[in-house]
């Protein structure tokens, strides 16, 4: 099996886009002793994350690619066959190509992501066709395999292909279904002339069996099915659930309780909102970077929520404290600039019909309309013409909002806190669990609570007959906690910290974040000082970069170049 994307560098997410996918396929857990992926390129290379990075600063696109053999297990060492397939996609496209690549072993099925730079050794743009990417390398990779392992026999390809009909999940047999699916009715035709068709024909009969008892598909009259609106996205949610769910049983060792993973609906959930610790975290989709997490509420039941597309830097670790709640998608402004001049132009979009209808736009306002239509495009949602110009459906507004609700998951995703309950229960300093918590409730919350008061009156920051920290405690738990996190910094570096005023800044590199009590600060710091100013997600698209922070009266701002970008803090 081969996937790939073909991940664009927005105009604010760039490189933090790109750094952000490689540190996920570099995650722990991913080699065979359970440590952390290690980056690998062609023989004789030892790539670093940074370099690669750094060469990637002004490319426009990257090539992901996942790489998985149906037979890994049996190839052993992935590195020699992932180095092959590259040499041969080199032939194939005429260049030498830029690429790192990690082997992930987490799963029960050994495969290979690799990174691609969209650039060529000369500086210029690589375009590869889709074609290729789609089928001539899975047709390489293929050939590789049975080079090492000899070709499949039939009576194995049968059986795994048989091996499909009772699986709950989205098959290779649902997807050629899928393709003759017209008007919600598939046709099974009895006519067969081959041997290898009527096995397709019986195979295909054994699946719509198990999918019927399943409510997936209704038998009809002379051979037809009447298949359940969007019954394979039925199936791939099924999947993913049992992929979560066998993951958590090997994790923690057991199934109880885990069988009884529930889906987390906003709309379905009372209350509409869910507060917990997150149990795990789940790539959707590894090569577009779609996150789920299972949250485990605070009395110990665990929910499957889907966060659709991670921005960098916004998923919490395992055991923060998160708030999950609904999120209605709105309307993009830059979409509705779309369609008033779609709507005066009989349906069509161009940076022309743009600067004709609005002359004070810039070229730059256009051609962030025109990235827009091209995300919106691989989506399906419009059609680039040859002239040029965009066909915009009539419910393009309506199309493009689905577009925006798929991505973000339909849930909204609140950071209560970065510490673990456990870790909060000793932590000095004010953290989530000494503030109100409303009607909040729950068996894991009441004991964690109950623990924390035991130990700040261990402390003497609670009076005996006190349940809640005062003023004065408070403040004496917040600047013993920021004098800690200020001393490690200046012990390890050797640098002075500076606190802003108003006024102020500082230039320096955003380096990392550092997870308090109250909150998390992200660490700005040059050659002789450092700053803790508030952190925001959208900061950690620019670790690691250079960038001027100042105190201003509503917060912290940041500038990243001759870019301004939204406050730290307000």
């Amino acid at each position: 099996m081969v996937k790939f994307h073909i991940s664009r560098a927005g105009r604010i997410a760039g490189i933090g886009a790109f750094r952000a996918h490689l540190h996920y396929i570099q995650r722990d857990g991913v080699e065979r002793d359970g440590n952390g992926g290690e980056l690998y390129g062609r023989e004789g290379d030892i790539p670093g994350a940074s370099d690669f990075l750094e060469r990637s600063e002004g490319d426009r696109h990257q090539f992901r690619i996942i790489v998985s053999p149906e037979d890994g297990e049996a190839l052993g060492d992935l590195r020699q066959h992932t180095r092959a397939l590259m040499t041969q996609m080199e032939r194939d496209l005429g260049t030498r190509l830029d690429w790192v690549a990690v082997d992930h072993h987490n799963t029960g099925h050994p495969h290979t992501h690799i990174v691609v730079r969209g650039k060529d050794a000369r500086g210029k743009d690589i375009v590869i066709a889709p074609d290729y990417l789609r089928s001539g390398l899975r047709m390489r990779a293929s050939e590789l395999v049975t080079d090492r392992l000899g070709p499949r026999r039939d009576l194995e390809i049968a059986r795994a292909r048989h091996a499909d009909v009772q699986r709950d999940r989205l098959t290779a047999i649902d997807r050629a279904m899928l393709r003759d699916v017209e008007g919600g009715e598939l046709v099974i035709s009895r006519n067969a002339s081959s041997e290898a068709g009527r096995f397709d024909r019986s195979l295909r009969l054994q699946r719509l069996s198990h999918l019927e008892p399943l409510g997936l598909a209704t038998q009809m009259e002379d051979g037809r099915w009447q298949m359940k609106p969007d019954w394979d996205r039925t199936l791939a949610d099924m999947g993913r659930r049992n992929d979560v769910i066998a993951t958590l049983a090997h994790r923690f060792g057991q199934k109880d309780g885990v069988e009884r993973l529930t889906s987390f609906d906003p709309e379905r959930t009372a209350g509409g909102k869910l507060t917990g610790t997150v149990l795990a975290i789940f790539p959707d989709d590894e090569l577009r970077d779609r996150r789920s997490i299972v949250v485990e509420d605070l009395d110990g039941r665990q929910w499957l929520v889907d966060l659709g597309q991670a921005e960098p830097g916004s998923t919490p670790p395992e055991g923060a404290v998160v708030e999950v709640g609904s999120r209605k998608a709105k309307e993009r402004s830059s979409d509705r600039v779309i369609a008033d001049i779609a709507e005066n132009t009989g349906g069509r979009y161009s940076e022309r019909l743009h600067a004709e209808a609005d002359p004070s736009s810039t070229a730059a306002f256009r051609q962030a309309h025109v990235r827009r239509l091209e995300a919106l495009r691989r989506a399906g949602v419009v059609e680039r013409m040859q002239d040029g110009s965009w066909a915009i459906p009539n419910n393009y507004l309506e199309k493009a909002v689905a577009f925006e609700a798929d991505r973000a998951g339909g849930v909204s995703l609140k950071t209560l806190s970065w510490l673990t309950l456990e870790e909060q229960v000793t932590h000095r300093g004010v953290t989530w669990l000494d503030e109100g918590h409303g009607d909040k409730d729950g068996s894991r919350l009441r004991s964690a609570r109950q623990a924390r008061i035991a130990w700040l009156r261990e402390q003497g920051l609670l009076a005996p007959d006190a349940n809640t920290l005062d003023a004065e405690a408070r403040g004496r738990l917040r600047q013993s906690e920021h004098a800690a996190a200020v001393a490690r910094i200046a012990n390890q570096s050797g640098r002075q910290q500076i606190e802003l005023q108003t006024g102020d800044t500082i230039t320096g590199q955003y380096e990392r974040a550092i997870n308090l009590g109250s909150g998390r600060v992200a660490v700005i710091g040059n050659a002789k000082e450092f700053a803790l100013v508030p952190w925001r997600a959208e900061i950690e698209r620019h670790r690691g970069r250079e960038l001027v922070a100042k105190r201003t009266a509503q917060g912290v701002s940041w500038t990243i170049g001759m870019s301004r970008q939204r406050g730290l803090s307000r």
